[in-house]
């Protein structure tokens, strides 16, 4: 009897799936495609997208959008060209909403944007040298009011400093609590803002005493690296290829860029510096600082600093390049590195 009802119950599903009793999904409608399809695309290009129409549906219309943003429609299947101009880079997905008999039905496919050009390749030039603890972690870094901040790393050993930059003398210094690993800071509206790296906690400082008066969590973000501000909003990396844009007053994850050359994607973004409407990022492991635009994430320039590691005194802990600041001196940061006796003033020179 059990294998008679199991018999049954078969042949009336494949009976059901032959007569159309089970409902067809979009894909099965559906598909979107992109006319010549390749790997990569970049902002100076258009795409030629159409719907094909598997079941010859009878449709209404198609909306086209890249991830929420709303971009062409259509009143058939028919080819519509899409500008990629002004676009965010990285991975991105190209979407068609099919209306069609009172139901919207929706397909998609995945491209890569990519910048348009390649970076502009710049060296430096060592203006004027300063000294600096040698047993700071630097993590983060930068000026107010001619004043040097910095946040240093380690468990156990992480700090915010305030220092005077051209002795190096520190200034005033909070400690840490020890499960926090001390990452990127800020300063906007009379505020420090310090990042921790894994704890996905940020910290929040009174700029006039340093005294610690809130905290804030991290939203879809991995981690925190660096940290920087427009004088509007805040700006994390978090070890990806991201870089977030947070809200100022709600310290929430409103959006957030990719950062891409030409030929491919950044990873490890690090330290951050916004200086004269771009994004300055030290890449971890790497003696370079990328030049961001902070609108859709191209790489507008590289400064290769690697040899300015020599300069300092050679030593069992160390580390890399890391730290940035501006002092509105057009063309001049400053920069050091993890565990570095030196802090460079340099001028910023094209190759």
């Amino acid at each position: 009897m059990r294998i008679l009802n199991l018999l049954i119950v078969t042949t009336l599903a494949v009976f059901l799936v032959n007569c159309g009793g089970e409902t067809p999904t979009a894909s099965d409608l559906f598909s979107v495609v992109i006319k010549n399809k390749k790997k990569t695309y970049t902002t100076s290009e258009t795409v030629s997208v159409s719907t094909t129409n598997k079941k010859n549906k009878p449709i209404d219309s198609i909306v086209y959008f890249l991830d929420s943003e709303r971009l062409n429609s259509a009143s058939e299947a028919s080819e519509v060209n899409i500008a990629l101009n002004d676009q965010k880079l990285g991975q991105r997905s190209l979407r068609a909403v099919i209306y069609t008999e009172g139901t919207a039905f929706e397909v998609a496919t995945n491209l890569t944007l990519l910048a348009s050009t390649s970076p502009t390749l710049y060296t430096y030039r060592i203006l004027e040298t300063y000294p600096h603890d040698m047993n700071a972690y630097t993590q983060g870094l930068e000026f107010h009011d001619n004043t040097l901040y910095e946040s240093t790393g380690q468990r156990g050993q992480s700090s915010l400093r305030k220092t005077a930059y051209t002795t190096g003398e520190v200034l005033e210094k909070v400690t840490l609590a020890d499960q926090y690993f001390g990452e990127g800071l800020t300063i906007l509206n009379d505020k420090i803002y310090q990042l921790t790296w894994q704890a996905r906690t940020g910290l929040i400082y009174d700029l006039a005493t340093l005294e610690k008066i809130g905290s804030f969590a991290y939203g879809q973000s991995i981690e925190g690296w660096g940290l920087c501000n427009d004088g509007t909003s805040l700006y994390k990396s978090d070890g990806t290829q991201r870089i977030w844009r947070l809200n100022a007053d709600t310290l929430a994850e409103e959006d957030y860029i990719e950062i891409y050359t030409n030929k491919s994607k950044i990873n490890s973004v690090n330290e951050l510096e916004w200086i004269d409407g771009k994004i300055y990022a030290n890449i971890y492991q790497k003696g370079a600082i990328a030049i961001v635009n902070p609108t859709n994430g191209a790489v507008e320039g590289v400064i290769d600093l690697n040899p300015l590691k020599n300069e300092v005194t050679q030593h069992e802990g160390l580390d890399v390049l890391n730290g940035i600041a501006y002092n509105g001196e057009p063309n001049i940061i400053y920069v050091t590195g993890k565990n570095w006796d030196k802090l460079f003033k340099i001028e910023i020179v094209e190759k």
